[in-house]
């Protein structure tokens, strides 16, 4: 899963970043709304958290904005104000939800599940793919109903080629599934998570294989 964080407490953004990085969650974190709005045309996100206050405007701004492209993509409205008008107003903007400062990380995690539970997002809860179920949101993969231990990041490898099941997923694609914007991936790091995550796949009997598409990414298909 990727989202995108638009929030201005660095010291908030570092220890979400680092907290929902443990549920497998790649974080593209900015603190202007201008950027944001760029990082929204480049990037497709799962989620998007949105603070209020924002060095160049106030933050439900950018939901209007948002929609209008046509996006529905969720939005968690962050906000110190947290009285009730405050949060009817964001709603009433197009935001799915509103959480106020200061909470828990427990707490995010079980309204960014309930959001993307909804009709639009519902099917990404899980995905079922040759022996395997697996659950991007809970960081978990199953092979006939047995836990199957892997890495985060082999997770969001797999996840994405599961996704586009049977097609060429870019380089590019699994990279910006894994990694956000800021990190300085190796030229190597995406192979060698494919590499791992081949040879678990076989162990553990998954009914799946990875296939290179030379010069042009990996592809996934049932066996």
């Amino acid at each position: 899963m990727r989202i995108l964080l638009i929030e201005d407490e660095r010291e908030l953004a570092a220890a979400l970043s680092v907290a929902l990085g443990k549920h497998g969650i790649v974080i593209d974190h900015t603190m202007r709304l201008e950027d944001a709005v760029e990082l929204t045309c480049q990037n497709v996100y799962d989620a998007i958290l949105l603070d209020r206050r924002l060095p160049d405007g106030e933050g439900l701004t950018f939901i209007p904005q948002l929609r209008r492209t046509g996006s529905d993509t969720p939005i968690i409205v962050l906000t110190a104000r947290n009285e009730p008008m405050e949060r009817v107003e964001g709603l009433d903007l197009g935001a799915d939800d509103s959480l106020g400062k200061p909470f828990l990380v427990e707490e995010l995690m079980a309204r960014l599940r309930a959001v993307l539970r909804r009709p639009a997002t519902v099917a990404e809860l899980q995905i079922i793919v040759g022996r395997m179920v697996i659950d991007p949101l809970h960081l978990s993969v199953t092979v006939e109903a047995t836990p199957l231990n892997l890495s985060r990041r082999e997770l969001l490898v797999l996840a994405a080629l599961a996704r586009r099941k049977d097609k060429t997923v870019l380089r590019s694609t699994l990279e910006a599934a894994v990694y956000n914007y800021e990190e300085e991936i190796q030229s190597n790091a995406l192979d060698a998570h494919i590499s791992r995550l081949r040879k678990r796949l076989v162990e553990a009997g998954a009914g799946v294989a990875i296939h290179n598409i030379r010069g042009v990414g990996y592809l996934l298909r049932e066996e």
